[in-house]
C-alpha cells in the first residue's frame, strides 16, 4: 500500500503510474475521500475533547443541568460522527489498497506482456537430428504424467506425476535448497555480479498454504493477477505461491537491523484458478490448477533492497546455467509487473517443441508496499525505526522440468539428467 502522504504530494505521478499499470483508479476521488475523512476525524476529536471537558467539570460536584444537557447532546452527536468516520475510513482504505506500487523509472512502459524487454539471452539452443517431442509426448510415453485419471478425481488441469519425473522434481528442490544454503556459492554469485550484498544463506521454511483475507490483502496479492481460490465457509484463501504466506510472517513486528537480511526459501504446493483456455498450455504440466514451487523471500533495509532484487535474479540465472538450460531474461513492463511491484524480471526457458522461450522464473521488487499494511518495521542501529523492504523470487516451479525434458531428450525417448541433478538421482545419467 502506498503512503497517502506520498499520494497527496505526487498525485499526478501516481495517477499516471496507475494508468501505466492498467488500473482504472481515480486518484482525485481518493484524495477527496482523504480530505473528507480528515475533516470528520478533526470534528470527532473536537467533540471528544469537549465531552471530556464536561465530564471533568461534573466530577465531585452537583451536576449542572446545562452541562448535563450538553453532555447528552454531545454523546448523540459523537455516536453519529464516529459511525460516519468508520464508514469514511473503510471506503478510503479500500480504495487506497487498490492503488498500485510506483514503478521504477527503469521499468518499460507497456500495455501488454508483449512489450516486455529482453535484457539478455544465455546458452545455446540444442539441435536435434530426430523428430522432436513435446514434454507431454515424452512423459506420456514413459507414463510419467496421468491427467486422465487426475481429471476423474479433481477435474481438468490437475495431474498425477509419477515415477522418474517425481524423482527428478525432488532432485530439483534439493538442488535449489543446497545452492541457497551455501554461503560460498552465494558469495561467488554476488561477486561475479558486482553486488554489495550479504552472502547470508536462505533458511528453509515450510509455510502455511492458506492465509486469512486480512493477511492476503496486506500482501497486495488478492488481485486480478493471482486468481486465488477461497475456501468455502472459511475466512481462508489458498496461496498461489509460497511468498504469499512468507511475506506476512512478520506482520505487526519490529525486526532488528542486525538480523538483516532475513532470507527464507519456502516450499509449498500452490493453487491458481487459471481461468481461460490457454490452448496448448493446457496440455502436460505447463499450466495447472495445482503445482509445486520453491520460492525466495527476503526482508532488507530500504537502501539494500534493490541490490537484493538483482541478487535474486543472479541466483536464478546461476541455477539455470547449472542446469545447462538456454534462457532469456526479461525486464517486465508496467502492465505486467503487477500491483505490488516496483520492478519485475522474468526468466524464460527455451522450449524446442514450441520454438520459443516460456516463463519459468519471476523476481518481484516490492519496496515497502507490503510492509506498510503489514506494519513490519526494522529498528536501525541508531535506534530509529522504519518500514522494512521485501523481495521475492522463484527458485524453481515445475516448469524447469519441462525445459529439462525437452532440451535433454534423446532419439530413444529418454531424457538425459543434467549433471547438477545427478547427485540427487543416485548418479543416474538418464531416465
Amino acid at each position: 500500500m502506498l503512503d497517502i502522504r506520498f499520494i497527496r504530494e505526487h498525485a499526478e505521478a501516481v495517477q499516471q503510474n496507475t494508468r501505466n499499470k492498467g488500473y482504472e483508479i481515480n486518484i482525485d476521488e481518493l484524495l477527496r475521500l482523504d480530505s473528507s475523512r480528515r475533516e470528520l476525524q478533526q470534528e470527532t476529536d473536537t467533540l471528544r475533547e469537549r465531552r471530556n471537558d464536561i465530564a471533568s467539570q461534573m466530577k465531585g460536584g452537583k451536576p449542572n443541568d446545562e452541562l448535563v444537557a450538553e453532555g447528552k447532546r454531545l454523546k448523540e452527536e459523537l455516536v453519529d460522527k464516529e459511525a460516519r468516520l468508520r464508514e469514511a475510513d473503510h471506503v478510503f482504505i479500500e480504495l487506497l489498497k487498490k492503488v498500485p506500487n510506483m514503478a521504477l523509472d527503469i521499468v518499460p512502459i507497456g500495455t501488454t506482456e508483449e512489450e516486455n524487454v529482453v535484457i539478455r539471452t544465455v546458452g545455446e539452443k540444442p539441435t536435434f537430428s530426430f523428430a522432436l517431442k513435446s514434454h507431454w509426448e515424452l512423459a506420456e510415453a514413459k507414463d510419467w504424467i496421468d491427467k486422465e485419471r487426475a481429471a476423474k478425481i479433481a477435474g481438468a488441469r490437475f495431474a498425477y506425476l509419477k515415477g522418474d519425473l517425481v524423482r527428478l522434481e525432488f532432485a530439483l528442490w534439493q538442488f535449489g535448497m543446497d545452492v541457497l544454503g551455501n554461503e560460498g556459492i552465494l558469495k561467488s554469485i554476488a561477486e561475479k555480479n558486482n553486488l554489495s550484498v550479504s552472502a547470508k544463506p536462505f533458511v528453509p521454511v515450510l509455510p502455511p498454504a492458506v492465509a486469512r483475507t486480512e493477511v492476503f490483502q496486506a500482501t497486495g496479492r488478492l488481485n486480478k493477477e493471482e486468481q486465488t481460490y477461497k475456501l468455502e465457509d472459511e475466512d481462508l484463501w489458498l496461496n498461489a505461491s509460497a511468498e504469499h504466506t512468507l511475506s506476512p510472517m512478520y506482520m505487526n513486528e519490529t525486526l532488528n537491523e542486525t538480523d538483516f537480511p532475513i532470507r527464507m526459501v519456502g516450499y509449498t504446493t500452490a493453487f491458481r484458478r487459471e481461468a481461460g483456455t490457454y490452448g496448448k498450455d493446457a496440455e502436460g504440466i505447463f499450466r495447472l490448477h495445482q503445482f509445486n514451487k520453491l520460492e525466495m523471500e527476503s526482508f532488507t533495509t530500504a537502501e539494500t533492497s534493490l541490490d537484493e532484487h538483482y541478487f535474486m535474479v543472479a541466483i536464478q540465472e546461476y541455477l539455470m546455467q547449472q542446469l545447462g538450460l538456454p534462457y532469456q531474461v526479461l525486464e517486465k513492463c508496467t502492465a505486467d509487473i503487477g500491483r505490488p511491484n516496483a520492478k519485475g524480471v522474468d526468466i524464460e526457458v527455451w522450449l524446442p517443441s514450441q520454438d520459443m522461450y516460456r516463463e519459468t522464473h519471476t523476481a518481484d521488487y516490492i519496496t515497502d508496499y507490503q510492509t506498510r499494511p503489514m506494519r513490519t518495521r526494522v529498528r536501525r542501529r541508531n535506534g530509529e525505526t522504519e518500514l522494512a523492504h521485501t523481495n521475492d523470487a522463484t527458485v524453481f516451479s515445475e516448469r524447469p522440468l519441462i525445459g529439462i525434458l525437452e532440451n535433454y531428450q534423446t532419439a530413444e525417448g529418454d531424457v538425459v539428467v543434467p549433471s547438477a541433478l545427478r547427485p540427487y538421482m543416485g548418479g543416474r545419467e538418464s531416465i
